[in-house]
């Protein structure tokens, strides 16, 4: 439906190619390093290209586009003003000691610095956390096959996560980065061709500007950056500042396993950090190519239901034969890139945090990659039948956000006492992770109660922060902190080099 023979042609090679592209890295893999971490062999480049692509994947390419459909420009601060400072402040300060410690998740290394307690809730947490994230990245896999092709969702659902399950079994951590990177160019390709056919479709921005305050009073604000407290969206610029850029994007960048993988597999400390700093460059691109189209879209196209088909019915209408074949498989290389780094996230965490730590703690290193291998497909298929959850929210952005204001407060609170002030003991760090969860889930549970917006997140992350931080500091100066000899290479400056 809608597509050339030219560019089904293009789709079909595209996925047979990442497909064997991604399991030519099977015969690098011996050992659970190897998989989890790709042997520790890899360069800032990839690096670098691989957390972009693990971060834009589905929830930026769609969920971005529909968000900016819906709120306007406002979206765009996840990225310019969230992203770029916490990524600087992770290259700086916690990518090094992470990488120095040789740790293979974040959990170990909050293990480390507090106790066994913290690490187990930690990778709980981030497990359920990427398991059902995947489940909204496949639910936007098949918003977008079914825009595009008219293909049944569950349909669409099943043959990405086939594709993308194959060659990460396979592969581990290296067919995922080195992937991503091919697939990031790709997407770029595809982004510019939406942008300049998008504008060149509306009559320029001028053109476009004029539509949308045409459309009524209610979209005055869509070109503003920063919205008044008394807005009806999700962005007002308290939580913008408070919630995203001093809370959730930090928690992001510093704390997500997805997101830190890949400098965990640096060959050495310098492509670590070099890898992130060159991420967060790409990613001062993206709000133009992916936030943009969703204004485009919604001066052509001003009465859509859902604002997450705006980015597929763009591709769809605008693009001729041959480009939209290429820009089709441009937007599914972000779905899937996306899928494989949360999966090899997932199973990373569960099999050295969980099942290496509590099931069994001295089997083989064989038997360790087998596991991780099985926990990756049973964890694909956990996203699988979760995925039609993501029609409770309004858009997918807003419920990777909502799902993340649960625990990123009180995540980002241990994190940063535990690297910046040794004074922070392991009961601290309990207590403020367990007390500043339970807050945000009480908040998001009677938030009608405290907030006068539908989805108030970014508020609910930086309460818990504040309160999750507040605990640490008490509970801390009244416990027994670990001496020195213990924090060396945990905690800032605490170092023996």
């Amino acid at each position: 439906m809608g597509m050339a023979p030219i560019d089904v042609f293009i789709v079909i090679v595209f996925l047979i190619g990442i497909l064997f592209f991604g399991t030519f890295f099977r015969r690098f893999v011996k050992t659970s390093e190897d998989y989890f971490l790709a042997k520790r062999m890899l360069p800032w480049w990839a690096i670098g290209m691989s957390i972009v692509v693990a971060d834009i994947g589905a929830i930026e390419y769609m969920g971005m586009a529909g968000g900016t459909y819906r709120f306007g420009l406002a979206q765009a601060n996840f990225d310019w003003i969230g992203c770029i400072p916490a990524m600087l402040v992770a290259a700086i300060i916690f990518i090094p000691y992470y990488w120095k410690a040789g740790v293979y998740t974040v959990p170990e290394y909050l293990g480390r610095r507090y106790n066994v307690y913290v690490q187990s809730i930690e990778a709980f947490l981030w497990i359920a956390f990427l398991a059902f994230v995947l489940g909204i990245i496949l639910w936007a896999t098949a918003i977008f096959l079914n825009t595009m092709l008219g293909w049944p969702q569950w349909l669409s659902i099943i043959i990405t996560a086939s594709i993308v399950g194959i060659y990460t079994i396979s592969g581990g951590l290296s067919a995922v980065v080195m992937t991503n990177a091919l697939q990031l160019i790709i997407m770029f390709i595809g982004a510019i061709a939406v942008l300049v056919l998008g504008f060149k479709s509306v009559g320029g921005w001028g053109e476009m500007t004029e539509k949308i305050y045409s459309l009524g009073p209610e979209f005055k604000d869509h070109f503003k950056l920063l919205l008044p407290m008394d807005t009806t969206t999700p962005y007002p610029w308290a939580g913008i500042v408070f919630g995203a850029t001093l809370v959730i994007s930090p928690a992001y960048w510093i704390g997500n396993q997805a997101i830190i993988q890949a400098s965990l597999g640096a060959r050495n400390e310098w492509d670590a950090k070099a890898g992130v700093m060159w991420a967060a460059i790409l990613k001062t691109l993206i709000p133009f190519l992916i936030a943009i189209p969703g204004l485009i879209a919604l001066s052509l196209y001003p009465d859509l239901s859902d604002g997450d088909r705006a980015l597929p019915l763009l591709v769809k209408n605008l693009l001729p034969p041959g480009l939209t074949g290429l820009v089709f498989a441009a937007f599914f290389a972000a779905l899937m890139s996306t899928v494989a780094a949360y999966l090899e996230s997932a199973a990373t965490l569960f099999t050295k945090d969980i099942y290496q730590k509590f099931v069994k703690k001295d089997a083989s290193d064989k038997h360790y990659l087998t596991v991780g291998r099985i926990l990756t497909a049973v964890i694909i298929l956990f996203g699988i039948i979760i995925a039609p959850l993501s029609e409770k929210f309004p858009g997918i952005f807003v419920a990777l956000q909502t799902i993340m204001s649960i625990f990123y407060g009180p995540t980002f609170a241990i994190l940063l006492l535990g690297m910046l002030w040794k004074r922070s003991t392991q009961w601290g760090g309990l207590y403020g992770l367990i007390l500043g969860v339970l807050l945000s889930s009480f908040l998001f549970t009677f938030k009608s109660h405290f907030f006068n917006i539908s989805e108030p997140f970014l508020y609910i992350s930086w309460w818990s922060f504040v309160f999750a931080i507040f605990v640490n500091i008490i509970v801390s100066l009244f416990t027994k902190c670990k001496s020195d000899e213990e924090l060396e290479g945990l905690v800032y400056r605490i170092n023996k080099d």
